[in-house]
């Protein structure tokens, strides 16, 4: 004779519910696989950029030894005719040698900039490897290099910490002992950001402390803007302010005046 079901279970399977037990169950299993799926492209994905760093750092490495430990020492460590380069950061090299500053053709008051000597993954992987030695600041983030912030912010610090020696145009200008402060119309917005944050050669550090990374995005908008706005007031002569536009007159303006005074004479008599 068949066994009649308990009442409570004749409910259960009117009703179609499932034991509270079972949905907690079902709960752990999807937390678990979720977790454990997790783990493991992260786990893949990580080993892989770790690879990636260690191919770039060796690779750094050779081109390092055989392109600048002439000057700077096997282990970047200096010597008496380059500065040691513990510390420096990526952001560093990336200037320096973005720029073609680096390898220096020949020692001087400063070093001028010249063409690039190296590929952009070859810049990468000398960066990598100065990186490795000691922290330092770091190649900036795209976002700070649109050349899109606030160009009257921009303007203004500019004003305030980089015209008397670059000129309120960024056109440059002559610094003491033979070196100078170079033009920066035509640098590009991540090595100008690496040039705040490094101070290269004779330029001071803006850290992140002195002008934050928005303020340094602000800077680089307004060079942007005049980079891509004419003069307003006409012929620029060099950006130069009042020794140019003095010239010019001196020159042009008198010198018409004296040709118009000598030719007068000349048709009187």
């Amino acid at each position: 004779m068949a066994k009649t079901a308990s009442p409570s279970a004749r409910k259960a399977r009117a009703t179609g519910r499932r034991s509270p037990l079972a949905s907690v169950s079902l709960l752990v299993i999807g937390l678990l696989a979720t977790g454990g799926a997790y783990a493991m492209f992260t786990t893949s994905a990580t080993a892989e950029t770790s690879s990636q760093v260690t191919s770039m750092v060796s690779q750094g490495q050779k081109l390092f030894a055989a392109n600048c430990a002439s000057c700077h020492g096997m282990n970047a460590q200096g010597s008496s005719a380059a500065p040691t380069l513990i510390g420096v950061g990526a952001a560093s090299v990336d200037f320096q040698v973005g720029t073609g500053r680096m390898p220096a053709a020949a020692t001087g008051p400063q070093i001028a900039k010249k063409a690039v000597q190296f590929t952009d993954s070859q810049i990468a992987a000398l960066a990598a490897y100065v990186a490795s030695l000691g922290p330092g600041p770091a190649i900036p983030e795209p976002q700070y290099l649109t050349g899109k912030g606030n160009v009257a912010t921009g303007a203004e610090l500019f004003r305030v910490n980089c015209a008397m020696c670059h000129n309120v145009a960024g056109a440059g200008g002559a610094l003491t002992q033979g070196k100078y402060a170079p033009n920066l119309h035509s640098v590009s917005a991540k090595h100008i950001y690496e040039a705040m944050l490094t101070g290269p050669q004779s330029m001071p550090v803006f850290n992140d402390l002195n002008i934050t990374p928005q303020d340094k995005a602000n800077i680089i908008s307004y060079l942007t803007y005049l980079n891509k706005n004419p003069s307003p007031g006409g012929l620029s002569l060099g950006d130069l302010g009042p020794v140019s536009e003095g010239l010019f007159v001196w020159i042009f303006a008198l010198g018409s005046v004296v040709a118009i005074t000598v030719w007068l004479t000349a048709k009187s008599n």
